[in-house]
């Protein structure tokens, strides 16, 4: 198994438990009974310049405990001062320290939207998400089929999220394409082996219409490579482990911006 498939694997797991507390039935009631989102999310990536999604992410599989001190809530509102147009909150526990709580609370404590950045892989996550206070989730095209993406999406459109389907080769994009993603993100790390090609984006970037948001993800470091992914035409970056690392997160992500 890949890491990737183990990640999957964990979190149907972790869907079994979560059922045996509240039934897949009553989240749906609980969360169809909120108001429904403006799906603020791709919104907030129709920027005249690109966007940035700045990352909470305590720990991944690649590369071990990244932030052993994580004051969660300070990080969020220093992305939020410095101009941040979304928040990733990493909800997954096992590999990357993760939790439900940090995503409540950052949405809660912060007026931007936020991504639910896990590995879904069951129709509750989404209302899940939704309960959480999450904007949008992460749906990731070489753990699901086709009929769960379009399902996923479809139930994305009732409860007002966004989606970022995420796909990494040319199959992938069509997959996504083919299903009505309106927000496409490339990772430019295999999420099979954890090895990283910045270049993954602008190979990919021809394939998505202009209409669909395209963000690149990973592997987003100096400002050079951003400059890279406006040239190539990306609505939006995530930065992860580069924002997390830095000491000072409000002059990192100034630094990233062009803007020091």
């Amino acid at each position: 198994m890949t890491i990737l498939d183990q990640l999957a694997a964990y979190a149907r797991e972790r869907v079994r438990s979560a059922k045996k507390v509240l039934s897949a039935g009553e989240i749906k009631e609980r969360a169809m009974a909120l108001p429904k989102g403006g799906f603020t999310f791709e919104q907030a990536l129709k920027t005249d310049d690109i966007a940035f999604i700045c990352e909470c992410k305590k720990a991944s599989p690649s590369k071990g405990l990244i932030a052993p001190d994580f004051p969660y809530l300070d990080i969020a509102r220093d992305y939020e001062a410095a101009g941040a147009d979304c928040i990733s909150v990493l909800t997954e526990p096992k590999w990357f320290l993760g939790s439900d709580m940090y995503l409540k609370e950052i949405a809660s404590a912060v007026s931007i939207p936020c991504l639910r950045k896990d590995f879904t892989v069951d129709e509750y996550m989404l209302y899940e998400a939704k309960l959480l206070g999450a904007s949008a989730v992460l749906l990731i095209c070489s753990i699901l089929s086709e009929r769960q993406i379009q399902t996923y999406l479809s139930v994305c459109d009732t409860l007002g999220l966004s989606a970022l389907v995420e796909a990494h080769d040319e199959d992938e994009v069509r997959l996504a394409l083919a299903c009505g993603a309106r927000v496409i993100g490339v990772n430019n790390r295999n999420l099979k082996d954890f090895t990283v090609d910045t270049d993954n984006s602008r190979r990919l970037r021809s394939l998505v219409p202009p209409e669909v948001l395209f963000v690149s993800e990973s592997g987003v470091r100096t400002p050079e490579d951003i400059e890279a992914a406006r040239s190539m035409g990306a609505d939006a970056v995530l930065v992860g482990e580069t924002l997390m690392r830095a000491p000072d997160k409000r002059a990192a992500l100034a630094a990233l911006r062009g803007r020091v």
